[in-house]
């Protein structure tokens, strides 16, 4: 079975809405693209994988707050009044029921 064989007929959901040839096209298009994908040169894959590593080396760790516990604590707290906020709403006892 060849890799043509194995594809899938892309243009089969638009039969009903467009012509055999045009179908054929599509099909024609979509295996062009899937054959040719272009694929960077090795030097500049090489290039980049190295830039890279050197890059995670440098930077370290990345931004951190420098209060992450009053940050945390912060969030957690509004996020509970406002849970609270609408459970008093829902129980038709808040500000808004």
């Amino acid at each position: 079975m060849t890799e043509a064989d194995r594809r899938p007929d892309l243009a089969a959901e638009l039969r009903p809405y467009v012509d055999r040839t045009d179908a054929e096209a599509i099909n024609e298009l979509a295996a062009r693209l899937a054959d040719g994908k272009p694929v960077p040169r090795a030097a500049f894959r090489g290039e980049l994988r190295t830039r890279l590593a050197e890059r995670e080396q440098s930077v370290g760790i990345g931004w951190r707050p420098q209060r992450l516990g009053a940050t945390i604590a912060a969030y957690a707290g509004s996020g509970l009044s406002l849970l609270a906020l609408a459970a008093l709403g829902v129980s038709g006892a808040g500000p808004l029921g």
